[in-house]
């Protein structure tokens, strides 16, 4: 309690928290129309924004920077648009060609900068890896400004956005301008980014989209509750990472806040129901230690479907034999199908299953697709 009564700390972890709100429910939408890298591409592509900001304005304010770090990042999203749009090269060519350019032109401005007689400029190579300690009252509450406008506009076309995530082709035939939609939302995705530049910095920023997201994909398989829970783990792993970097000297916030989400990511990749590696791998065994269905069983219950009308109809041992593979042990499995009340021998030396082994056939052939009658 103590430690939370430290006003320091309270505003770190609510600009954390604030961030990791915006970023999972923005995230998940990218995570879902398989963009999440383009996150990484506009982080990388707002230090450029970042520095010019500074040289027109000589200020370190956090609107200024914010502004220049969000047309520089929208710059960036228009200009992989442009690559794809006007050439053959791929989405995720494109992605890695703007994020080397702007943030190789970044890296010069600000090393420019650096050599400026100007003590304002100190504090700016904060942004490649975040300073959260530094942030002020006034930071966050641009955070929350932000950051609450873009989770009102998701709401309020929460549905014109779905329908963008999941078939962007469908909305178009219902006369939706899914071009003005999608800019729209690649425009709230820079947002979410910008705001967190301060906190976790341009190189960290892009775990702050995916992870939330990856995370809470294993858990859920609908969109609300995703988007739900990827806000509610952005949240948790933030104001837990501040807390933590808090308590433990020298350790850095951002980076805090990045392994919290990776260790969430990696324990519902683990043991998310349905979904996690976990889960699967019993879910194998258990198939491994399942009685196997006999294949002689099914080749009677299929040869008896020809004979509806006589379901005790029987079939020679030769006949079950060219069914089977030539190393097949046919007399010994139909000894065993015996045995277990699943197969009978007929007083002429023909087989046919009994009842109980054409229910057990059916209930197989059920299960694993069927056979031709």
């Amino acid at each position: 309690m103590e430690l939370l009564a430290d006003h320091t700390v309270r505003i770190v972890a609510l600009g954390s928290g604030i961030l990791g709100a915006v970023a999972g429910t923005l995230g998940s939408f990218a995570f879902l129309r398989r963009q999440s890298l383009l996150g990484d591409a506009v982080s990388h592509a707002a230090l450029p924004g970042i520095a010019i900001a500074f040289l027109l304005t000589g200020s370190r304010a956090p609107l200024v920077i914010m502004l220049g770090a969000a047309f520089a990042g929208w710059i960036g999203t228009i200009a992989v648009r442009s690559v794809v749009n006007r050439s053959r090269v791929p989405f995720d060519s494109a992605l890695g060609i703007v994020l080397a350019v702007f943030f190789g032109v970044g890296l010069i401005l600000l090393t420019y900068i650096q050599k400026m007689p100007n003590a304002a400029q100190a504090g700016l190579d904060s942004y490649l890896f975040g300073q959260a300690a530094a942030l002020l009252r006034r930071d966050v509450a641009a955070m929350a400004v932000l950051g609450g406008v873009a989770i009102v506009l998701v709401l309020a076309l929460w549905k014109e956005f779905k329908v963008l995530s999941f078939d962007s082709a469908f909305g178009a035939s219902l006369g939706l301008p899914m071009g003005r939609i999608d800019v729209l939302l690649t425009s709230l995705l820079v947002v979410a980014i910008v705001i967190g530049l301060q906190t976790v910095g341009v190189v960290l920023m892009s775990a702050m989209i995916v992870a939330p997201a990856a995370a809470a994909r294993q858990w859920t398989q609908r969109l609300g509750s995703m988007v739900m829970v990827s806000a509610a783990i952005g949240v948790a792993s933030g104001v837990l990472g501040a807390v933590t970097s808090a308590i433990v000297p020298r350790l850095p916030t951002g980076p805090t806040i990045v392994l919290l989400l990776s260790a969430v990511v990696a324990v519902s990749l683990l043991l998310a129901p349905g979904r996690g590696l976990v889960w699967r791998w019993l879910r194998l065994g258990r198939l491994r230690q399942a009685p196997q269905p006999d294949p002689v069983l099914i080749h009677l219950y299929a040869l008896s479907l020809q004979h509806v009308d006589d379901p005790g109809h029987g079939h020679s041992v030769a006949v079950l034999r060219t069914m089977s593979p030539r190393d097949a042990d046919i007399d010994g499995a139909l000894e065993g199908l015996a045995s277990r009340g699943l197969a009978r021998q007929r007083p002429d030396g023909l087989w046919a299953p009994t009842e109980l082994g054409r229910r057990e056939a059916q209930r197989v052939v059920e299960n694993e697709g069927g056979v031709d009658r």
